[in-house]
């Protein structure tokens, strides 16, 4: 069986990630931080559908330290980098996110390369691509790259630092080592455990009641799922060798619409959805106080669009529809008891 190393393999996409390989038939290898996450990522796994027999293996590796990547990479011919720090608050210095952001993925591209691995699929990010000084009406796509020097925050700089730092190591000093890169928008889709993405809390935080209101910002959308396989077909199709692709469903949607297709769709679940629409004078009164206010502040009443083209083009990628993603998000956090009381 073909071995593949995924980093992150324990948090939302990663564990998604580890379900459609060992579906698909690969021998799978997964690190962790601690070895005590692999225990809660083997119960979160078999919960999920891995088959009973299949055996995924847990190694420890952390992105901020050498040791461990050598025996992790060793015997893999491809590796999914999906792990990236996502800090719980706003640091006090931005370094916190982007330096082990840059300094991880170097880590494990230096590794895959000296173990011979054929191909790194990095998990990047839209913020890479669409946060230049203004948003603007015509879609972003892959020739387009956010500029580190603008004082976007923390995480969006960590992004297109670490995607820049691996494009320039392959071309550099990568051998024969090839690199592809997935770039997704916000991501919904079905929860798995306590660890999910951001984009999966505003879905959280509308249906328990604790979001006052809808701030006029407006995110790309994309299923899970989807990304994983987007992953997997960027891991092995020739056509993705070098390239860069966006992940994102359909058009950006508005913290309104959302808010309408989980009402529409759940009826007594989304009893707590807001409905009133927040004043972007509000939030910038809140920014004062709030440092988590203060990262709406510069996406207030913008609409960056993307284009997942070259995707469906080179790939043959086919996302499924926003609301669908929206809803599977509602319908998981709920199972999981983590929606409306």
């Amino acid at each position: 069986m073909t071995k593949v190393l995924v980093t992150g393999g324990s948090g939302f996409l990663g564990g998604h990630c580890v379900l459609k390989l060992v579906h698909a038939g690969y021998s799978v290898r997964v690190t962790v931080r601690s070895m005590r996450k692999a225990d809660e990522a083997k119960a979160m796994l078999a919960a999920a559908g891995v088959p009973s027999g299949h055996d995924v293996e847990f190694v420890q590796a952390d992105l901020t330290k050498d040791d461990g990547w050598q025996a992790a990479t060793a015997g893999c011919e491809y590796v999914l980098h999906v792990a990236s720090p996502f800090p719980s608050s706003v640091p006090s210095d931005e370094n916190e996110i982007i330096v082990p952001a840059r300094e991880g993925t170097l880590r494990v591209l230096r590794a895959a390369r000296d173990a011979g691995v054929r191909r790194v699929v990095v998990t990047s990010s839209f913020a890479a691509v669409g946060y230049g000084a203004d948003a603007r009406r015509a879609p972003y796509d892959e020739t387009d790259w956010t500029d580190p020097a603008l004082p976007n925050p923390a995480y969006i700089r960590s992004k297109v630092v670490a995607e820049r730092a691996a494009w320039d190591f392959i071309h550099t000093e990568g051998g024969d080592l090839e690199l592809s890169v997935v770039n997704p928008v916000g991501i919904f889709g079905p929860v798995l455990g306590g660890d999910y993405s951001t984009s999966i809390g505003i879905v959280k935080a509308m249906l328990d009641g604790t979001m006052p209101g809808l701030p006029d910002i407006s995110f790309g959308v994309v299923d899970v799922r989807d990304v994983a396989d987007l992953h997997l077909m960027a891991m092995v199709d020739p056509a993705a060798k070098g390239e860069r692709f966006i992940a994102v469903a359909g058009p950006a949607m508005s913290m309104t619409e959302v808010a309408f297709v989980l009402r529409s769709h759940l009826g007594e679940a989304a009893a707590r959805v807001p409905v009133k629409r927040l004043p972007s004078w509000q939030v910038r009164l809140a920014a004062i106080f709030s440092a988590r206010a203060r990262q709406l502040v510069p996406n207030l009443g913008k609409k960056r669009e993307s284009t997942s083209e070259k995707a469906r083009r080179l790939l043959g990628w086919e996302p499924r529809p926003n609301e669908d993603a929206i809803v599977s998000t509602a319908e998981s956090l709920i199972r999981l008891g983590r929606g409306a009381d």
